[in-house]
């Protein structure tokens, strides 16, 4: 699902220092070995009993976490369906723009023909006048509604970070009962863990300030997810 970043090199850097001060010297493969044989032996605390179809567990509780959801069938149709999903939005007059249907997505969603759907998407991470960010997920998880993002070269976080809606792509074999599934995917994956991931259940919201929910403060104002397959 992608390379690691460049910043895996940092890690590593800073790393072989804190092994230098511990005297730790040699072949670390059979170290690393060890930790992920612990991992995979370690017991699970209690957890809720999932149903047989992980996709219809997600898209409930995606739904209780204030996303909006629909499911394709293939991934050609995404272009019909975000289109569908701008034009039902009910927007005031300080976002009209988006009705344009500008946006951006991530590289792997580039060759889509948008046009035909009246869509003007560019393939680059989003910037901070970007109304429209479609990204996809790493995977999701089906007991609590969440996307999991990771960050890297070609699944830059600011496209579902900056822009006021996110559309967010899911494949259905990606939908995963929990979060120790999901973590369990990243380690099998990719190797390492990246230098961010993300786990985005419904829209931006905070209560900070005299526990008023302000939607919209740290990201989205809103979430749409598309499960394909």
């Amino acid at each position: 699902m992608g390379a690691i970043d460049d910043n895996g090199a940092a890690r590593e850097a800073v790393l072989a220092k804190v092994r230098a001060a511990l005297g730790k010297t040699g072949d670390r493969t059979a170290a690393a070995a060890a930790a992920r044989a612990y991992i995979d032996a370690h017991a699970q605390g209690p957890r809720p009993a999932m149903p047989q179809d992980l996709v219809e567990r997600f898209l409930r509780r995606a739904t209780d976490m204030e996303s909006t959801v629909e499911r394709i069938a293939t991934l050609a149709q995404l272009p019909q369906a975000v289109a569908r999903y701008i034009d039902a939005l009910d927007l005031d007059a300080s976002l009209a723009e988006q009705k344009s249907h500008r946006g951006v997505c991530w590289p792997e969603f580039a060759d889509l023909d948008w046009p035909v759907a009246g869509l003007a998407i560019e393939a680059r991470p989003a910037r901070g006048g970007d109304r429209l960010g479609i990204t996809g997920a790493f995977c999701a998880i089906a007991e609590t509604g969440t996307l999991v993002i990771t960050s890297g070269a070609a699944t830059p976080t600011a496209s579902m970070l900056l822009p006021d809606t996110h559309v967010a792509i899911v494949r259905s074999e990606r939908i995963v009962a929990g979060m120790e599934e999901a973590f369990a995917l990243i380690r099998a994956e990719l190797g390492a863990m990246p230098r961010a991931v993300n786990f985005v259940s419904g829209p931006s919201r905070t209560g900070d300030i005299e526990q008023t929910i302000v939607v919209g403060a740290h990201g989205p104002f809103r979430v749409h997810i598309v499960v394909v397959g």
